[in-house]
């Protein structure tokens, strides 16, 4: 796929502004912009998709972006955006919070509420914006990640903004297919990131054993469909005995094989939901996520969700 890239630079000093105003509301979401230079010189944005993920490389001059009430009460998509900041400091404030960002954090916002960012100086960031719709995480429970600032180098946060990095840096060169499933991964991890902020990850459990725990769910999400992933494939990856890999998972009140299962019935679950001109078949759903038994997947989803496969997709085809 191709990278959309959007300039100031070839217009005249005159006309910077308004242009660099229009192309910030449109690629992330309506806002007032204000510049802090008479003639901007730099204003550039890179823009790539990767299933429902937009990401957006931003380099520009001082300035500040602000969401208001009265932009919010018009309607429109709702994101929640996660900004990698690389050049510059800045400041984030939404929820009666205010993270100071620096290059090597990021910061969450959420454009259902109103925030403010401001950067004094030139700056350069990686903003992925998010459909809220696609998150399983309440508006209530995305305040515990928003005005927050967050280490993008060790624990949890590391592991979301590592997995988010290598998704700009190669976001240009992923088929379509490749990209989607890349970009669920990166939606579970911030849902990770969100139970974790709330306190509903063991707070008993270490940091540096969260942080394992996160780069473990990572791998698993990037071979969910491999039929042949187990916990002892699992824990050489990560040079840690099996053991050690079933103590993580009971930190966090699971287990491993009961995980796994899960996160790939929930695969094939939003798979069957998608609407389209022609339906995927059950069993193609079942074996690309793993299930090599039919049978077996058809109980377990009736078990998960009340109904088989195929009444699922059926209702989701007429909803």
């Amino acid at each position: 796929m191709m990278s959309v890239v959007l300039s100031i630079l070839p217009l005249p000093p005159s006309e910077r502004a308004d242009y660099w105003q229009s192309i910030v509301s449109d690629t992330l979401v309506p806002m007032d912009v204000t510049l802090r230079e008479r003639e901007p010189a730099v204003g550039t944005i890179t823009i790539d998709t990767l299933g429902p993920l937009q990401i957006s490389v931003i380099e520009g001059g001082p300035a500040s972006a602000s969401r208001h009430a009265s932009l919010i009460s018009r309607g429109g998509g709702e994101y929640l955006t996660v900004t990698l900041q690389h050049q510059g400091t800045g400041r984030l404030t939404q929820d009666g919070r205010q993270a100071l960002v620096r290059p090597g954090t990021f910061t969450c916002s959420d454009s259902g509420r109103p925030y403010t960012r401001e950067q004094p100086e030139n700056f350069r960031f990686t903003a992925i914006r998010v459909p809220k719709e696609v998150l399983t995480v309440t508006d209530t429970e995305l305040r515990a990640i928003t005005g927050t600032v967050f280490d993008s180098h060790c624990g949890t946060s590391g592991v979301v903004a590592g997995h988010l990095q290598r998704l700009a840096d190669q976001a240009a060169g992923f088929d379509p297919y490749t990209g989607r499933q890349l970009a669920i991964t990166a939606v579970d991890l911030l849902t990770v990131l969100v139970r974790e902020r709330q306190g509903l990850l063991n707070s008993q459990a270490s940091e540096v054993a969260r942080g394992m725990l996160a780069r473990v769910k990572e791998y698993i999400l990037r071979h969910l469909a491999d039929p042949d992933l187990s916990p002892e494939r699992i824990a050489c990856a990560h040079h840690m005995s099996v053991r050690y890999l079933h103590k993580l998972f009971q930190s966090d009140g699971t287990t491993v094989g009961r995980w796994i299962h899960r996160e790939r019935l929930e695969r094939c679950r939003r798979e069957l939901s998608r609407h389209s001109r022609t339906a995927p078949a059950v069993s193609a759903v079942a074996q690309r996520w793993g299930f090599v038994n039919p049978s077996h997947f058809s109980r377990a989803f009736r078990t998960a969700y009340g109904m088989s496969p195929r009444e699922w997709q059926l209702s989701a085809r007429h909803a």
